[in-house]
């Protein structure tokens, strides 16, 4: 069953891709004219359609598999991948009108194509990016000086442990790890509000994340979800047990 927001995004989707194509329709590039009225507006917005159902397409493939790379190498890649389809598209179509390109022009043609779907995907990033700097809820207790610096897909997760690294940090969640460049006493300010504690001079843990307690060398580790282990250093050990946590 569609939501009430997947509608509402479907219709705002419907109707930018039809003001694209009127203004596109109403411009005229590449020689697109000799389309004529009302042919040349079908011509933009269904190029338009196809575009947008492929960025749809390669949108899932680079959230799924490719959820940290960075936004531009990603913006590069999508409008590239994107201009296939629909480069393919308009050649058909020139050569269903009789009007079928020579083999040493598709080059160009493919890079007018392509700076069309360059600008629409930037355009599209920068809005849904918009979107969710708007929306996206910050997790109970945690800072956005760290949250905002985690890959989109570790934003809403749990968070385990902090492991700090030289000058990074590593942040443990339940749907894995990330590596930021941040010190770990800007990250300890950012969860002061959660439930938690500094386990080694490296270690912050969240306390509803410790499962069991390894003891042995005079010395305790903490076992946390996902089977992940902190260690107990002799400095912190006594706050924890008076606190209770083993």
């Amino acid at each position: 069953m569609m939501t009430r927001d997947r509608l509402k995004s479907l219709i705002t989707d419907a109707v930018t891709i039809v003001a694209i194509g009127t203004f596109l329709a109403i411009l005229g590039p590449y020689n697109s004219h000799q389309f004529g009225i009302p042919w040349v507006w079908f011509y933009w917005t269904g190029l338009m359609t196809l575009g947008w159902a492929a960025g749809i397409g390669f949108k899932y493939v680079f959230d799924r598999f490719l959820p940290d790379w960075p936004p531009i190498a990603t913006g590069v890649a999508m409008s590239f991948l994107v201009s296939l389809p629909v480069f393919i598209g308009v050649a058909t179509i020139q050569a269903l009108v009789g009007k079928a390109f020579r083999l040493d022009v598709m080059p160009v043609v493919f890079i007018l194509v392509w700076v069309i779907s360059a600008a629409v995907v930037t355009v599209s990033m920068l809005a849904e990016q918009r979107k969710s700097q708007a929306t996206e809820p910050t997790p109970p207790g945690a800072s956005r000086a760290l949250t905002d610096k985690l890959p989109p897909r570790f934003r809403r997760a749990r968070l385990i442990a902090l492991e700090a690294e030289d000058h990074y940090l590593r942040v443990h969640t339940d749907k894995g790890d990330a590596l930021i460049l941040m010190r770990l006493s800007d990250a300890l300010a950012a969860v002061e509000t959660l439930d938690g504690a500094r386990t080694h001079r490296s270690w912050w843990v969240a306390r509803d994340a410790v499962e069991t307690v390894e003891r042995g060398d005079g010395r305790a580790r903490l076992i946390l979800a996902g089977e992940l282990a902190a260690p107990v250093s002799r400095t912190y050990a006594p706050k924890l047990r008076e606190a209770g946590w083993y």
